[in-house]
């Protein structure tokens, strides 16, 4: 199954230059059964991104719409039945509308009026689909949004809020992208994976899991934006989490790592303006510290020896085995504060005993 997404991530990135990242998204909010907004100009893929996704999940329910501000329920939930409101009865056909599919694309989302509104939202955020009054379960896993412009309307607020992922798309920017586009992608078998073995994979997405240590950087990220006055909701937060379990899993992984905080930059704003901002500190915290902390003392160990191979003297031999002990020193608290890591940190301690080793036979050669 993993290679059959890796193969769709290949397949996607190629036909659709310089949309890596959003297709990467995509595919982590179908595992997390979350729904994506995609808000830019007219000719940015948009539909295309959606349209060829769908395309590679074999036996999938897919429905794609246009709406515009005369659009009516019937477009998406689909028509009245004519034999039942015979009878009294006010039933829609819903057959091949948006409450029975498993991935649905609305452009232009946000010209959704009252009429539609309701409907969608519940829709969206509960996956029921309500039929002469009687709730009917929809099997629908994502919906991907799309949109010209932001919404302005106050009662768009909840449509807006209901899109975890969120996306600003542009033209394509560098000149070696935009040729390759011209020129057009070669021909490629599309890879497919099932319908089936994709709620597996969503079955996986639940068992990922997160570490206390990413739960501690989310705080302290909710801290760090509420200083700059941007205050996601505690549910968008809550919701995060099954990003970050899709995130992990896109890479193979059964346990969320600080890099995977990296999708919480397109989650966590509210506005435009905000988007700097909010990447700015995810990206504190998206490395993971103790990886380039053992990294650092890695490059300064080898900085140490190098030094002593260079002046070949007793003395900065003696000196450089007292800075490696130092460096220990600091391996040692680094085991204590982070005991979960001891097995890495433990491989950094054993290139530091060979390193003073080596040294001290260079300062007995010398």
């Amino acid at each position: 199954m993993f290679q059959k997404v890796q193969a769709i991530r290949q397949y996607l990135a190629q036909k659709l230059i310089d949309r890596a990242t959003i297709i990467d998204a995509m595919l982590v909010a179908l595992f997390a059964r979350q729904h994506v907004l995609l808000i830019g100009p007219p000719g940015t893929a948009k539909s295309n991104l959606a349209t060829e996704l769908s395309q590679c999940i074999q036996g999938a329910n897919y429905f794609q719409w246009l709406l515009t501000e005369f659009s009516t329920p019937d477009e998406l939930f689909g028509p009245v039945s004519l034999d039942a409101y015979a009878q009294g009865v006010y039933k829609r056909n819903t057959s091949g509308k948006l409450p029975e599919a498993h991935i649905g694309f609305v452009d232009e989302i946000f010209k959704a009026n009252s009429a539609i509104l309701n409907s969608l939202l519940t829709l969206i955020n509960e996956r029921l689909f309500y039929n002469n009054g009687s709730p009917v379960t929809s099997p629908l896993m994502s919906v991907i949004g799309a949109s010209n412009e932001y919404p302005e309307e106050e009662n768009l607020g909840a449509l807006f809020d209901r899109f975890l992922v969120r996306f600003h798309v542009e033209y394509i920017g560098e000149d070696q992208s935009f040729l390759t586009m011209l020129k057009g992608a070669p021909q490629m078998e599309r890879p497919k994976i099932t319908l089936d073995e994709l709620k597996q994979l969503q079955f996986y997405c639940d068992m990922v899991t997160i570490p206390d240590d990413i739960f501690n950087n989310i705080v302290d990220i909710r801290r760090r934006l509420k200083e700059e006055g941007i205050r996601p909701s505690d549910r968008r937060f809550k919701q995060c989490l099954k990003l970050l379990q899709g995130k992990a899993l896109l890479a193979q992984r059964k346990e969320v790592k600080n890099e995977d905080l990296t999708i919480l930059i397109h989650s966590l704003w509210e506005d435009v303006s905000q988007q700097e901002k909010v990447e700015e500190i995810i990206n504190e915290y998206a490395i993971d510290k103790v990886e380039k902390m053992l990294h650092d003392i890695i490059e300064v160990a080898k900085e140490i020896y190098n030094n002593v191979k260079t002046q070949q003297t007793p003395e900065s031999a003696v000196e450089g085995t007292r800075k490696l002990k130092d460096l220990n020193k600091e391996l040692a608290k680094l085991k204590a504060d982070h005991p979960s890591r001891i097995q890495e940190i433990e491989l950094v301690e054993q290139k530091l005993k060979d390193a003073m080793s080596r040294l001290a036979e260079a300062a007995i050669g010398l």
